[in-house]
C-alpha cells in the first residue's frame, strides 16, 4: 500500500488552477480508476503510462490503483496530467523516491515509448507555479513559452526540461542533470513592410485609420470591389504601438491556451487575425465542449479584420456585441463558466450592395432596391452601432494625376503612439474603452460644438451609444492635434485632465460616420 501526491495545474480558460495528483496503490482486485471530472483523454491516460511504463521497464503496481485528480469539481482535460500520474504511481510503489517532488509541478503527455510531449497552455501554468514557489517540469517542445514565463518572473524558481520519462525519473534519483530553461530575451516587434505612403488617394480612409489606431476604434469601409479597402487594412498595423509587457503577457496566454506558438519574435507584436466568412460563431467567439478561445479572443489587444462583412453568418455577427461592448467574453458550459479576454480592435470591409457597384460611377451596378436593402441589412443596426466609424471608400483615378501618396506610416506611428500616451497618462486605457461618466469628465465640448453634436442627435436620431462614440472619436481627434501642436498644450491639457471638444473636432468624427447620414442602415 501507498501513496504519494503530485502537484500539477489545469487549464480554465487563460488560468491555471492547481490540481493535485493523488495515487493510492493498495490490495484488492487489479484495476486503476481516475476521479476528479475527468475527460476522455484524462481517462485514457491510464493506457498511455501503463504502455510508458512497461517500455521504461518499470513495474506497474499490483492490486487496486486509484488515481484522484483534486479539486474534484473543476473539469480535467488533455494529457497535461499523464507525466505527473506516471510520477505518482512510481512513487506510491516505491519505484521513485519522494524528494524533491514537493517543490516540483509536472506537465506534460506520454507516448507510450516514454517520450514527454508538448500540451498547451504552458506559460499561464509555469507562470501560476513560479507564483507559487515552485519549479515546473515541462516538455522540451514547449521551452519557447517557459523561457518567456522564465524572464517575466527571474525571481522564480526556474523551470527545467525534459524529454522523456526516463531523464526525469535519472534526476530525481540524482544520476543525472536535467536542462534548466533558460530566460528568453523578447524582442522589439519589426515594423511593417506594408506603408501607407504606398496608397495613392484615400485620404479619407488613411485619416480613419490613423483616427482609428490612435484611440483604439473599430471601423468600417465601404466601397466597391478594387476600391483599395484590403489594402488600407493591411496597413493598420504599421501604425499601432508596441505591446506593454503586461499586454504581451494577457496576448501570450491566450496563444498558448489556443495552443498556439508562442515565440520571444513576436512577443511585443500586436495581433492581426483575418478569418475567412465561412467562419462559425464558435470559430469566432469560442466555445467547444472544452472551451477555447475563439478570433475574437485571439485578437485581443490586436485587430479582427472581417472582410467581406456581410456574408458572415448572421448569428456569428451577433455574437461580437457583448466582446466589442465588454471587452471580454464568456462561454458558458454545464458546471462552468470560462471567461476570455477580448478587447479587441473591429476593422471590417464590405461591398455597397450583392453585386459591389452601387453608387460607382461606371453604372455597371444592376442591383434592384430590394436586393441592395437585405443585403445592407445583413449587418444589424445594434452590431453597427457599436462600430465607431464608417467611412465610403471610392476608386482612385489614378490617371489624372490628382492622387497624392500622403505621410509614411513611419511619421504616423510616431503621432499615434504619442496620442495613445497621452491617453494612458491622464485615463488609463485607450478612448474607445471610456466609460461613458468618464467619458463626460474628461471630453468637454464647447459652445459651438454642444450645439453641433445636439443638431446631428436630433437630425440623425441618433442613440445615447452612437453619440457617445462620436464624443471618443472627437476626444481621440483632439488628442492626435495636441500631439501635432506645442509642448505647451500637450502639458496645458495633461495637467487639468480634461480636453475641450471643438466643433471642428466633432465635425470631422461626425464626417467619419457615413451610415448616420443615410439613416439606420447602409
Amino acid at each position: 500500500m501507498g501513496l504519494a501526491i503530485i502537484h500539477s495545474r489545469a487549464q480554465l480558460g487563460v488560468t491555471a488552477p492547481e490540481v493535485t495528483v493523488e495515487v493510492h496503490t493498495g490490495g484488492g482486485l487489479p484495476a486503476c480508476t481516475i476521479v476528479g471530472l475527468p475527460e476522455t483523454a484524462v481517462r485514457e491516460a491510464r493506457e498511455r503510462v501503463r504502455a510508458a511504463l512497461a517500455t521504461c521497464k518499470f513495474d506497474w503496481p499490483p492490486g487496486r490503483i486509484t488515481v484522484h485528480l483534486g479539486p474534484a469539481e473543476l473539469p480535467k482535460e488533455g494529457g497535461r496530467f499523464d507525466l505527473p500520474i506516471a510520477a505518482a504511481l512510481l512513487v506510491a510503489s516505491g519505484q521513485l523516491p519522494r524528494r524533491r517532488l514537493e517543490l516540483l509541478e509536472l506537465y506534460g503527455e506520454l507516448g507510450l515509448d516514454g517520450r514527454v510531449l508538448p500540451v498547451r497552455g504552458i506559460l499561464p501554468a509555469v507562470m501560476a507555479a513560479g507564483r507559487a514557489g515552485r519549479a515546473a517540469v515541462v516538455p522540451g517542445d514547449n521551452v519557447e513559452e517557459a523561457s518567456l514565463a522564465a524572464a517575466v518572473l527571474p525571481d522564480a524558481p526556474a523551470p527545467r526540461l525534459t524529454g522523456h520519462l526516463l531523464e526525469l525519473c535519472a534526476w530525481l534519483t540524482r544520476k543525472d542533470s536535467l536542462p534548466v530553461c533558460p530566460p528568453a530575451v523578447p524582442e522589439p516587434p519589426a515594423r511593417s513592410a506594408l506603408d501607407l505612403v504606398d496608397v495613392l488617394g484615400h485620404a479619407t480612409g488613411k485619416r480613419a485609420l490613423e483616427v482609428a489606431a490612435a484611440g483604439g476604434h473599430n471601423l468600417l469601409m465601404i466601397g466597391p470591389p478594387g476600391s483599395g479597402k484590403s489594402m488600407l487594412a493591411s496597413r493598420l498595423p504599421g501604425l499601432l504601438p508596441p505591446l506593454d509587457q503586461a499586454g504581451a503577457l494577457e496576448v501570450a496566454a491566450v496563444r498558448s491556451a489556443a495552443g498556439q506558438a508562442v515565440t520571444a519574435a513576436d512577443f511585443f507584436s500586436r495581433p492581426w487575425r483575418a478569418p475567412h466568412h465561412s467562419a462559425s460563431m464558435v470559430a469566432l467567439v469560442g466555445g467547444g465542449a472544452c472551451p477555447r478561445p475563439g478570433e475574437v479572443s485571439l485578437a485581443h489587444r490586436g485587430v479582427l479584420f472581417l472582410d467581406e462583412l456581410p456574408e458572415f453568418r448572421r448569428g456569428a455577427l451577433e455574437a461580437l456585441r457583448e466582446p466589442l461592448e465588454n471587452g471580454h467574453i464568456v462561454i458558458s458550459r454545464a458546471g462552468r463558466a470560462v471567461d476570455f479576454p477580448a478587447r479587441l480592435q473591429l476593422l471590417a470591409a464590405m461591398n455597397p450592395c450583392p453585386c459591389g457597384y452601387l453608387g460607382d460611377p461606371s453604372g455597371r451596378c444592376g442591383c434592384t432596391a430590394e436586393q441592395v436593402r437585405r443585403y445592407q441589412q445583413r449587418v444589424s443596426g445594434p452590431l453597427l452601432d457599436r462600430i465607431d466609424m464608417h467611412v465610403e471608400i471610392a476608386r482612385v483615378n489614378l490617371h489624372d494625376g490628382s492622387a497624392q501618396a500622403g505621410a509614411p506610416s513611419k511619421q504616423l506611428a510616431i503621432w499615434v503612439q504619442a496620442a495613445c500616451a497621452r491617453q494612458l497618462a491622464r485615463q488609463g486605457m485607450l478612448n474607445a474603452w471610456l466609460p461613458a461618466a468618464q467619458l463626460r469628465a474628461i471630453a468637454i465640448p464647447d459652445g459651438p460644438g454642444r450645439r453641433l453634436l445636439m443638431r446631428a442627435a436630433q437630425r440623425y436620431d441618433l442613440s445615447a451609444r452612437a453619440q457617445d462614440r462620436i464624443l471618443r472619436l472627437a476626444l481621440s481627434i483632439a488628442d492626435l492635434a495636441c500631439v501635432r501642436a506645442t509642448s505647451a498644450c500637450a502639458a496645458r491639457n495633461r495637467a487639468a485632465g480634461r480636453v475641450t471638444i471643438g466643433a471642428g473636432q466633432l465635425a470631422e468624427a461626425l464626417a467619419l460616420r457615413c451610415l448616420d447620414r443615410r439613416g439606420s442602415s447602409p
